[in-house]
């Protein structure tokens, strides 16, 4: 009942371009199992702005740090083990869920960084990070002497 196997989910295509890294994260799932240390992330172009999604189940908002630092924006979160605290007498038959720190970094060069803002519901940690406006060159009309 408790021997649960995985789901590995595999749509890769015969035809598929290689991969060089591909080897190297299916040896990291085998070793450390199918646990990734960042989290799942979707950007979206919306025109003057970039939406990030970042799916973080399980996390509480006070365990969240969003920083800015050199133009790189990193999300760092962490879960506890309260597992190891609560159950001294050993009644867990398994305990699968991961905890530890995580991150995540995205470049934001091109981001106005002063008008970043984030909201957090529902194990969705949304990010709306407006275009940094682009400087057009002033058009001068020079006239000859």
């Amino acid at each position: 009942m408790f021997e649960l196997t995985p789901y590995f989910r595999s749509n890769r295509k015969a035809a598929q371009v290689y991969d060089p890294f591909r080897e190297m994260e299916d040896m990291e799932r085998r070793f450390f199992g199918n646990s990734v240390q960042s989290f799942r992330s979707d950007i979206k172009d919306e025109g003057n702005a970039y939406l990030i999604e970042t799916d973080m189940p399980g996390f509480r908002k006070e365990d969240i740090h969003i920083d800015i630092d050199d133009d790189i924006l990193t999300i760092k979160a962490e879960r506890h083990s309260d597992y190891e605290d609560k159950d001294k007498q050993g009644n867990y038959v398994r305990c699968e869920r991961s905890y530890g720190t995580y991150s995540r970094s995205f470049d934001v060069s091109a981001i106005d960084v002063d008008h970043i803002s984030a909201k957090f519901e529902n194990g969705v940690l949304t990010l709306d990070m407006p275009k940094k406006e682009e400087l057009l060159p002033k058009k001068t009309h020079l006239e000859i002497q």
